[in-house]
């Protein structure tokens, strides 16, 4: 007799394959199709939220995987409109892995798209980024600037946060040095 197979699980299975293959690899760690910015650890999330050739590669590799365009060694084979939206996720990615970071040391409030899966964000990325870039992350009531933070005009809020990411990335750097 044989065996019945279920599209949608073979397909969910190949596809956590197709996307987190590359990352299993390299972490040496499991993830889900699931997987969110809360499931990250923290070694990892240092890992991809850091400016470079690796942590660009990594989430290169990520990107192209849920867009289905091939192993991330393949970018610079891709169209030009495919490369413009790779690079595009990696950047909103980037910043999430960043801002998530910044999160987990106290200096942000949670994100509006922390519980969504990493996979589910990258699909959904061309219809929701408006959305997305319109609501900033929120400094924490808990950081020493947040007076100065609450000063500023809305607009200039994201910036303010930005210049705190390279202080961030040293003192996250420095918690995970084990």
């Amino acid at each position: 007799m044989a065996d019945i197979v279920d599209f949608g699980e073979f397909r969910s299975e190949h596809l956590e394959l197709r996307v987190f293959g590359p990352w299993k690899k390299r972490f040496g760690k499991t993830f889900a199709k699931e997987t969110s910015l809360e499931d990250l650890s923290d070694k990892v999330l240092l890992y991809l939220a850091q400016p470079g050739e690796e942590g660009t590669h990594a989430i290169y590799e990520f990107a192209m995987g849920v867009m289905n365009l091939g192993l991330g060694n393949k970018f610079d084979y891709l169209e030009k409109a495919q490369q413009y939206a790779v690079m595009e996720v990696h950047l909103f990615l980037a910043d999430l892995f960043r801002f998530e970071m910044m999160r987990r040391l106290g200096w942000l409030e949670p994100l509006s798209c922390a519980g969504r899966s990493l996979i589910e964000l990258v699909e959904q990325f061309d219809r929701r980024k408006n959305f997305w870039r319109e609501t900033p992350p929120v400094l924490s009531k808990m950081h020493p600037d947040h007076s100065c933070y609450m000063q500023l005009h809305e607009r200039d809020r994201e910036g303010f946060i930005r210049r705190l990411l390279p202080g961030a990335l040293e003192i996250f750097k420095r918690k995970n040095a084990t």
